[in-house]
């Protein structure tokens, strides 16, 4: 049965989204900010959860409605149709509300009427007033924006961007999606070296190198739609399957991670080792300053500090000013960075040719793209 789904993603990063949900055969029904909603199958929502790498959640949508009053937000999750998707010992909740522009715009007074019309919906169809909940947990989710309501459950439970491998964190990581989302903006390929200056944890090159032997970010992860009656257990099994038998073990790479604290560089190469991609990536403790590279037509894709986390806001014209040299001495490369640092163009010495504007949780942050020449035919096909 065809059932419509959501996917939340960062804020700017919907149509590279869209395109993941177009690369699975997925028909994408609409694209808000920060939510894309695509209709398909049980099993469906099972391969965007494995394979999905810019998504944050994949949420069924159980209905949406419009409310200005509280009345009227408890009559309408009332009667969607909670009996033929939450068993009677169901461990249901309200997991996560939030408004916008909406005159309901409360998020506990939301949760508090979301879960009792559900409880309402569920005595009506079982004849209980109380419910043992000592089943699986089905995480109830609610968006209002603009006064129009999105109720669903979510079928992943921990956010996808938690692929497993992410044991030890660096002090201010960029997320996975996020990592993932950057890369896939950029024209690399397999086939260029790719090299991360700043790399932390190690998130950038471990992404990278996920993409390139075509692993899926959540072959090895468990969901919560697992345990759903309405998500059959094959369906998981199959998409698992599809994923395996897609991913590419032996596609050799040159893809490389740099950063100034020896501590961190450990924790990348078990963080890469967790994720199976430790031989795929050279990681080393070294300074920014002293990058250098034989390669031509390389790439640089990073998320140096930008003073929310790492680094004073003092010292980033001359951190800035530093990379564009740096970055400037390797002949026809491109370089991708994404950055809160209003100044960072000035300081970095050259205006980007493009910049995007990406919302990394609250922080606007803009991902500023410099491309160098295309290499020759030749050279690419090698």
């Amino acid at each position: 049965m065809e059932q419509i789904y959501l996917c939340p993603c960062h804020f700017g990063l919907e149509a590279v989204l869209k395109r993941e949900l177009a690369g699975l055969d997925l028909k994408v029904t609409r694209v808000e900010d920060g939510r894309v909603f695509f209709e398909g199958d049980p099993l469906a929502a099972a391969r965007a959860n494995v394979f999905l790498r810019t998504a944050e959640r994949v949420q069924l949508v159980m209905g949406e409605f419009d409310a200005t009053t509280y009345d009227e937000l408890f009559e309408g999750v009332k009667a969607l149709g909670w009996e033929e998707y939450l068993p009677v010992d169901a461990n249901f909740f309200v997991s996560k509300a939030y408004s916008v522009k909406s005159k309901l715009f409360s998020p506990s007074d939301i949760q508090r009427i979301t879960g009792k019309a559900v409880v309402e919906a569920m005595k009506r169809k079982h004849r209980l007033t109380i419910f043992p909940k000592s089943g699986a947990s089905f995480p109830i989710r609610v968006a209002i924006i603009k006064d129009r309501v999105t109720v669903s459950i979510d079928t992943s439970g921990e956010s996808l961007h938690k692929r497993g491998y992410r044991k030890l964190r660096s002090a201010a990581p960029i997320s996975e999606t996020l990592a993932a989302a950057i890369i896939m903006l950029t024209p690399w390929r397999e086939d260029r070296i790719l090299v991360d200056p700043f790399c932390g944890c190690g998130t950038i090159p471990i992404e990278a190198a996920l993409i390139g032997r075509n692993i899926a970010p959540g072959i090895s992860r468990p969901f919560a739609g697992e345990d759903y009656p309405f998500l059959p257990k094959k369906i998981w099994s199959d998409a698992r399957e599809e994923a395996k038998s897609l991913v590419i073990p032996d596609r050799k790479m040159s893809i490389e991670g740099y950063d100034i604290d020896g501590e961190i560089v450990a924790a990348a190469r078990q963080n890469a080792a967790a994720a199976g991609v430790q031989d795929t990536i050279h990681f080393q403790a070294r300074d920014m300053k002293a990058l250098s590279s034989s390669h031509q037509y390389g790439f640089i894709i990073t998320n140096p500090p930008y003073g929310e986390r790492l680094e004073e806001k003092s010292e980033l014209p001359a951190l800035y000013g530093n990379m564009g040299e740096v970055f400037g001495k390797l002949k026809n490369w491109s370089y991708f960075f994404v950055t809160s640092f209003e100044k960072a163009q000035e300081s970095f010495g050259r205006k980007a040719d493009k910049n995007r504007k990406i919302y990394n949780g609250m922080i606007k942050t803009y991902l500023y793209e410099y491309y160098g020449p295309k290499p020759p035919k030749r050279e690419y096909r090698s």
